[in-house]
């Protein structure tokens, strides 16, 4: 019988990386690098995930897709998405503001890239005082007012500013204009894609004085210039309760306040089980054993396995494919 996985983070530095992931979560950081993104789950080429745990430790999550199939990652997902894991989750430290940035959709995606889209949500872990997150627009906008705003540099003041806390959550649907404030650590979970398009780097250059690269013909077919959604999707935690977060065709996420002992029944999900510990710990038991899992670190709960019991203190986000 498989057990409950957990797998190498990935880090990747980025020009707005800080040192949050180690001082907040624990993380070993290579010294001396801006690390901004800690891949705690992956199965993008190139940064698939490779287990740190138990008898299957040091196989890549590919690998193991391949071997059990739906025993994994459930049936239909297997069905659906073959040996590619169909979502990519990661712990963010944004010590500086990120880019301006839009994700296309599925058909975008799938016809410009061989891909799929990038439709994710995020989670305040934790934040400096007045660390905020821009997510769409504040009014309807047309593509020429966006245009014009873009080519004039008062593309921020149209969008939609919201200061946060540690708690708060928003959806973020393909195609929703974006960014992440400086001095904010978030949970990400997304669709397995890593294409993003920048549209204003706050005039930010790197270390040899270089600009990033911007793609605004890219993004302008991919905003979503509807009316503008509420994406607010905060909800209030229950003591060994579950509370929805987001629920979506591509991932459904809830928040669990554990203080003593939860049953978590899986039995008609077909699906694999997330958790990510944010605060706490505490240990997974299942029918086979137990494994613990602490602040920062990522759990894979496989498909076969219909029931868990979670035993400890702590905040963790758990996250299945319906």
């Amino acid at each position: 019988m498989l057990y409950p996985l957990k797998f190498k983070p990935r880090f990747k530095e980025r020009i707005w990386g800080g040192n949050m992931l180690a001082e907040r979560m624990g993380k070993k950081l290579p010294e001396g690098k801006k690390i901004g993104e800690s891949w705690e789950l992956s199965g993008v080429q190139g940064d698939i995930s490779v287990v740190s745990n138990g008898k299957l430790k040091g196989n890549n999550l590919e690998e193991l897709v391949e071997v059990y199939m739906g025993e994994l990652v459930g049936d239909k997902v297997y069905e659906k998405f073959g040996v590619e894991f169909p979502l990519l989750i990661k712990l963010i430290d944004a010590h500086d503001v990120l880019s301006i940035q839009v994700h296309p959709d599925d058909e975008l995606a799938r016809e410009r890239h061989n891909s799929y889209g990038k439709t994710e949500m995020w989670y305040v872990v934790d934040n400096q005082p007045g660390a905020f997150l821009y997510v769409g627009f504040k009014n309807k906008v047309s593509r020429e007012q966006y245009l014009e705003a873009v080519g004039n540099g008062t593309l921020p003041e149209l969008l939609e500013k919201y200061e946060v806390k540690p708690g708060d959550a928003y959806f973020i649907p393909a195609g929703t204009i974006h960014a992440i404030g400086k001095g904010l650590l978030v949970a990400e979970i997304q669709q397995t894609s890593d294409i993003t398009y920048r549209v204003d780097d706050w005039g930010r250059v790197d270390d040899k004085g270089n600009p990033r690269e911007l793609h605004t013909a890219l993004a302008v077919d991919a905003i979503d210039f509807g009316e503008p959604k509420d994406l607010n999707v905060t909800a209030k935690p229950v003591v060994n309760g579950t509370v929805n977060i987001a629920d979506c065709v591509y991932f459904t996420t809830n928040e669990i306040e554990l203080d003593g002992t939860m049953e978590r029944d899986y039995a008609l999900l077909d699906s694999f089980v997330i958790y990510m510990c944010l605060e706490g710990s505490l240990k997974v038991g299942y029918p086979g054993g137990e494994e613990t899992l602490s602040r920062g670190e990522t759990m894979l709960v496989p498909a076969e396995i219909d029931s868990v019991t979670l035993t400890g203190k702590g905040n963790l986000l758990e996250v299945y494919v319906k």
